[in-house]
């Protein structure tokens, strides 16, 4: 079993002819392209998806792989997930050569190999350099081809960054890197999920307001604001896929996702320095602005560097807690302390604020006049009362 750790971008063909030079910067070593074929398979009720379970055979010179992936976290584009790969003779599936305790418990192997069937498939060539960049080797895979199942097909133009050996701040110093170049999309769909999509019939997606963020049992402040803060870029990159497939208002989901995580961080500005969080905030505001205009390209804004770069800034602090070391050990001890805690004394405030706000009349000017400070606290009130039914 390994676990895969990897950041992919959806790439333009400007980024992919752009892509040679780049790589002849950086100290690497050259695979010549693979053409591989992937099936996927699940039963008719989806019973390995809905235990975030991947199931896949990999054709590719002649030899086949059989592959399962596990539940793994997602992290804007980073994806982390437990994979097990077996050599096998044909494109049969042979379920037994897994380890038995891969599978969640009671199930029976031989019937649930029974019930499968192939679901989708991907088509692609794979061009792939091994790059050594700091004290990491970092694998960089160019994939071009589709995503299929049945009728319905859509085209596949990957960059994927994994991580073979050294640290995830290499990895996401290198993607950095790659990301000055242009024409990149940070993605959190994973082919395998594009392709349940496409096998569900490829229905419109819906949007999806942003309701309130439910903490895990017992987290501390520290999971509290990095698990808020994962679910607010969630909701971005979702309602990003959105507006470039065509829906103009998801657009409004990602200016609200932006303000959203600026909120998160004065929440928490009461442990976590500002200079913790200085670039960052920059990034966010320089980007808001770009998105203000009705006749923005969707496109253009979602395929541009600074764009790109504010996600991935995001994604970074997340993954190697880039506030830690900004915080002196007094207040590191109340980050370890109650989310639940942090969270009544929080809304106590937010309530106040607003009886402040809002205890006298006010004539249609003064209510417009308090309309940012209303707008701060509902966002206090998705991140902080999933605790109270």
């Amino acid at each position: 079993m390994t676990v895969e750790i990897e950041l992919k971008f959806i790439a333009t063909p400007a980024a992919i002819a752009a892509l040679p030079e780049w790589i002849e910067s950086q100290k690497n070593q050259h695979f010549p392209p693979q053409t591989l074929a992937n099936i996927y398979f699940d039963t008719a009720d989806k019973r390995l998806r809905q235990n975030d379970i991947g199931l896949r055979i990999r054709g590719y010179d002649g030899r086949y792989e059989m592959t399962v992936k596990t539940g793994g976290k997602v992290v804007g584009g980073l994806h982390q997930r437990p994979e097990y790969n077996v050599d096998i003779d044909s494109d049969q599936l042979d379920l037994a050569r897994f380890p038995q305790d891969i599978w969640p418990e009671g199930w029976a192997v031989d019937l649930l190999q029974a019930e499968l069937q192939p679901l989708f498939r991907t088509d692609f060539t794979r061009e792939k350099w091994v790059i050594t960049y700091g004290e990491s080797e970092i694998e960089l895979a160019l994939d071009q081809g589709s995503i299929s199942a049945d009728t319905l097909s859509e085209p596949l133009s990957e960059i994927e960054l994994e991580l073979k050996q050294g640290t995830q701040g290499d990895l996401l110093a290198l993607a950095a890197e790659l990301a000055k170049m242009g024409g990149l999309r940070q993605s959190n769909l994973s082919k395998a999920a594009r392709g349940y999509h496409l096998a569900q019939g490829n229905p419109p997606r819906e949007l999806r307001p942003f309701l309130v963020f439910q903490p895990v049992a017992k987290s501390t402040v520290e999971q509290g604001m990095a698990g808020g803060l994962e679910s607010i870029l969630e909701h971005w990159q979702y309602h990003e896929e959105l507006w470039l497939r065509g829906e103009p208002a998801a657009k409004t989901m990602i200016i609200d996702a932006l303000a959203m995580v600026r909120q998160s961080l004065a929440i928490f500005g009461g442990l976590v320095p500002r200079k913790a969080s200085t670039e960052l905030r920059a990034l966010l505001i320089a980007l808001e602005p770009q998105l203000e205009p009705k006749s923005v390209d969707a496109a253009l804004l979602c395929y541009s560097v600074d764009y790109l770069k504010c996600k991935l800034a995001l994604t970074s602090w997340l993954i190697t807690a880039g506030w830690r070391p900004f915080m002196d050990a007094k207040a590191q001890a109340k980050f370890d302390g109650s989310f639940k805690r942090f969270c009544d004394i929080m809304l106590s405030r937010s309530a106040a604020d607003l009886k402040e706000a809002f205890g006298h009349n006010l004539d249609d000017d003064g209510y417009l006049a308090q309309l940012p400070r209303l707008n701060r606290q509902l966002i206090a009130f998705q991140l902080l009362s999933g605790f109270y039914p």
